[in-house]
């Protein structure tokens, strides 16, 4: 019979778990705060999130961000599969550092690398100011690496033997691709997809290097928001992003349970 934990080890877990979720807490119980102070609890309201849907460079932003979460995960996914794909069935050594050192290094050392590159590359070819699109750029960069480590983990518990019969009964590699082995190692990739929007819309690092002067995104505009004071306001859509944050990781947990346990 397996032994129960000591009491030390729960006062433990509790006390983590305290620390790691409490600040949430307070933050989605304070966006109801009847008070601009935010100081103390006055009262309970919704008028936060009413004022918070009516901010016009709120929205903007959030506009923003979904744009570039969408576009980015659509490409990171098409390139991360096939990352995915190729580190599952060929041995290279060069090709694991060159997908996953996006995702290993740290992420002010890839903006810092990121914003060099693209005012080395504007001052050359004079097409790639910094705005949008080095922020989609960067973010598909950043997210290949999650993707592709996903769809190899279920690359890894498919069948090899259907995609064999696949060619034995005549298909070509790329109908055995198509017709067997995409459909099984669909709900890696949908996962990952998933992940990899949940990634793009909650970066603020990488994006803060290299948005530039007239771009925003919902996680700048926080930041520019809370520099001058936590309100309730901030909180709402503090607690509006963690939202849907949690709901695409559900999604992509349900979608391949081992998608968020795998270490690649």
């Amino acid at each position: 019979m397996a032994k129960k934990p000591s009491w030390w080890l729960w006062a433990a877990a509790v006390i983590t778990y305290l620390f790691l979720y409490l600040p949430l807490v307070i933050v989605v119980v304070f966006s109801f705060n009847d008070s601009k102070l935010n100081a103390e609890w006055v009262g309970f309201t919704t008028h936060w999130y009413t004022q918070l849907f009516q901010n016009e460079k709120m929205l903007t932003a959030a506009g923003n961000s979904l744009m570039i979460g969408i576009v980015s995960s659509l490409f990171s996914t098409v390139f991360g599969t096939l990352a995915g794909v190729a580190l599952s069935k060929y041995k290279l050594r060069l090709l694991p550092f060159l997908v996953l050192t996006p995702i290993a290094i740290p992420e002010i050392l890839m903006g810092v690398s990121l914003v060099i590159f693209y005012v080395l590359v504007n001052q050359m070819i004079g097409i790639l100011e910094l705005g949008m699109t080095t922020i989609i750029l960067s973010h598909i960069a950043f997210c290949i690496g999650f993707v592709a480590i996903v769809v190899r983990a279920r690359m890894q518990g498919m069948d090899e033997s259907l995609v064999e019969a696949a060619r034995d009964l005549g298909a070509t590699p790329l109908q055995a691709f198509r017709l067997v082995t995409l459909p099984l190692i669909m709900p890696g990739i949908i996962a990952g997809a998933l992940m990899a929007f949940t990634l793009s819309i909650d970066d603020f690092v990488i994006t803060f290097f290299t948005a530039g002067a007239g771009a925003s995104t919902l996680p700048l505009e926080i930041y520019s928001m809370i520099k001058i004071a936590v309100t309730p306001e901030v909180n709402a859509v503090s607690s509006l992003l963690m939202l849907l944050t949690l709901v695409l990781i559900v999604i992509a947990s349900r979608v391949s349970p081992s998608a968020l346990r795998t270490n690649g």
